[in-house]
């Protein structure tokens, strides 16, 4: 359900979401007056591909992850928001429907903002339509690297690519190595990758008998990243 942000709850830091950054003051305060903040449960589809775009969200907590899911129901994850950042800006622009599935990974709230009031601050302010422009590339790049990975690496080396990857973003200090701070699942994982998770399992059997990584309760540990690198190609 939507509920108007007040003066007695945190307002959304625009001014640390990338598209927004430079805003001035009163353009802020504008936007934040526009905006609607909503919850999601985990698990909750936030919106389907092919539904209308008119929403742009923009993270306050938790994670939402924007997938693809084919007629046989494998899926496959394009990529991972937290907060801070924001999502559902290509529909926005080019209002065609949504290419994929947004679904809250965890607890999820968003603050969003209506198509007419995005485009309005755009045309009052056309350096946004810039950050738009280098965000969307970006993400562009890492659906290209996706896509080579898929052609040139087998299955053990884009799973030991992602651990590292994940570990990089989410990585903890522990005694016994870097620990990914996030619950994640085998069909997760293999979500990321484009992998089934038949796969993904004994790739992990495989790196836990190598005592390159250890498990515990859906977090891994990564005990030795120099050897989990060297699997990559």
């Amino acid at each position: 359900m939507d509920t108007q942000i007040d003066g007695q709850e945190q307002e959304p830091q625009l001014e640390r979401v990338a598209i927004f950054e430079g805003l001035d003051p009163a353009s802020l305060i504008q936007l934040r007056q526009a905006m609607r903040r909503r919850t999601f449960r985990q698990g909750e589809v936030i919106f389907h591909r092919d539904d209308p775009g008119q929403v742009l969200y923009v993270i306050k907590e938790g994670r939402v992850r924007i997938r693809l899911t084919s007629s046989e129901g494998q899926e496959v994850a394009l990529s991972v928001f937290g907060p801070g950042e924001s999502f559902g800006e290509m529909a926005i622009l080019d209002s065609q429907p949504r290419s994929a599935d947004a679904i809250a990974v965890d607890k999820v709230d968003v603050y969003t903002l209506q198509r007419q009031d995005f485009i309005g601050v755009i045309k009052s302010h056309p350096e946004i339509a810039i950050e738009v422009m280098k965000t969307l590339s970006q993400r562009i790049r890492l659906a290209n690297q996706m896509v080579e990975d898929l052609i040139f690496l087998d299955v053990y080396g884009r799973v030991a690519k992602k651990l590292l990857e994940l570990s990089k973003d989410y990585g903890v200090e522990t005694e016994d190595g870097v620990r990914i701070d996030m619950r994640l699942t085998q069909q997760e994982l293999a979500s990321m990758i484009g992998a089934s998770r038949e796969s993904v399992n004994k790739v992990m059997g495989y790196f836990t008998d190598k005592s390159y990584i250890s498990t515990d309760k859906h977090k891994i540990t990564i005990l030795r990243l120099a050897e989990l690198r060297k699997r990559i190609y």
